[in-house]
């Protein structure tokens, strides 16, 4: 099992940027595609960013195409999520999970984080 913990979130202006981290820990972090996920009050948790393994491929939910850009750094075991032009649309916890199985990108997400808060405000 992995250990999943999110930093970065806060409160920002429409407008404005943030970078959400999340530090792996407990296996090989190299080997699993990741995703950051969100939820926003009163509405149901979406995939808003995918990355695959080694990192050659990547998926956006169309309302943060052009926007968000997620990474990873196999060497420090950290997937980012940068995020800009920020808009109070934006505003959910935020949280990074890792595929069940190694070198798949369609297994199910096995390993969640704790969640980070995201405001945007207007």
């Amino acid at each position: 099992q992995v250990q999943l913990v999110e930093s970065g979130g806060g409160l920002v202006q429409a407008g404005g940027s943030l970078r959400l981290s999340c530090a792996a820990s407990g296996r090989t972090f190299s080997s699993y595609a990741m995703g950051w996920f969100r939820r926003a009050p009163g509405k149901e948790r979406e995939l808003v960013a995918h990355i695959s393994w080694n990192g050659d491929m990547s998926y956006y939910v169309d309302s943060v195409k052009g926007r968000f850009t997620i990474s990873r750094d196999n060497a420090k075991n950290t997937v980012y999520l940068q995020m800009n032009s920020l808009k109070p649309e934006d505003t959910a916890v935020y949280y990074c999970a890792s595929r069940a199985r190694a070198y798949s990108n369609y297994a199910d997400f096995g390993s969640w984080g704790q969640g980070t808060q995201v405001t945007v405000s207007s």
